[in-house]
């Protein structure tokens, strides 16, 4: 992967519905979306140039507008077209998209509600968040300080930029101790989600996840669930508490940029990688590849 910074890269930026140059792609620094959190995104891959999952991005993009309160100037369809037009206009095929919209700058105060409603769209190659040896082998996860709001706090059913605050400061301190992600709690101590992925956990057969009634209900953790439903494995939603991670056997995490990735140690539990997780994450593969699948 790259490591030219993300305002350097060359390639085009669809930007309020026309494509302009990577590196002319700019914001004014007095933005109501950059002050005050109104800002909203997605997380979306393309596999042999197919965005898994791609209206239903753009249909949660669109809600999370409406919970933010503004509305995106551009129909779920023009967004579909958008995000492949981004692909073909940058020469990609396996790429991550980035949906962003946020208020402007007309207004620079807490209320920012006549403010123009911008919206952008970025895609680059970014392989997987963990390369395949480390999602084979397990990720080691920190059991973050932060804990998830309560909904009657804070908007948690958006994909809100502002939401992502406590996610960035809780990877930070798990990467600088050593770990990949952190696992976090939501505000009653139950267990939620990672900073940026849901979490699984499998006993004695039986998938066990978080109820997602107090953060955001990923389309990835969605697709697993169903897929895992097919094969004939029992799913269970529900309030989890971290001392029960001792009686897990196995877990693993979700998400468009994580994919599926399983996950070796929390904190001082420790899981085996064992052929239940693999299944689930060979599903995924299959499933976001149908193209090579039936190759």
């Amino acid at each position: 992967m790259s490591v030219i910074p993300f305002d350097q890269r060359d390639g085009v930026i669809w930007f309020d519905g026309k494509l302009v140059p990577w590196k002319d792609a700019k914001i004014h620094v007095l933005t109501h979306g950059l002050h005050y959190g109104s800002c909203i995104f997605e997380g979306e891959r393309s596999y042999d140039g197919v965005i898994y999952k791609g209206t239903e991005h753009s249909k949660r993009f669109h809600k999370s507008a409406e919970i933010m309160d503004f509305t995106i100037p551009y129909s779920v369809a023009e967004l579909d077209e958008a995000k492949y037009l981004c692909l073909k206009e940058n020469g990609l095929k396996d790429a991550y998209i980035r949906p962003v919209a946020w208020r402007g700058s007309e207004m620079m105060a807490v209320s920012g509600i006549n403010n123009t409603i911008h919206t952008a769209i970025a895609v680059w190659e970014w392989p997987s968040m963990f390369d395949m040896a480390a999602k084979l082998k397990g990720i080691r996860l920190d059991v973050a300080d932060y804990r998830r709001p309560n909904p009657a706090c804070a908007p948690v059913h958006a994909k809100a930029a502002g939401l992502y605050m406590i996610c960035s400061l809780s990877k930070h301190k798990a990467e600088r101790a050593g770990y990949a992600d952190a696992m976090m709690l939501d505000w009653e101590g139950n267990v939620a989600e990672c900073t940026g992925a849901n979490i699984f956990f499998i006993k004695d057969g039986v998938i066990h996840t978080p109820l997602a009634d107090r953060f955001l209900n990923g389309i990835t953790r969605q697709s697993v669930i169903e897929q895992c439903r097919q094969r004939g494995f029992e799913v269970v939603e529900r309030r989890i508490r971290p001392e029960e991670l001792e009686g897990f056997n196995e877990c693993f995490i979700t998400g468009s940029a994580a994919e599926v990735t399983l996950v070796s140690e929390i904190g001082p539990y420790n899981f085996v990688t064992g052929n239940m997780g693999k299944v689930i994450m060979e599903d995924y593969s299959a499933a976001v590849r149908p193209q090579s699948k039936a190759a």
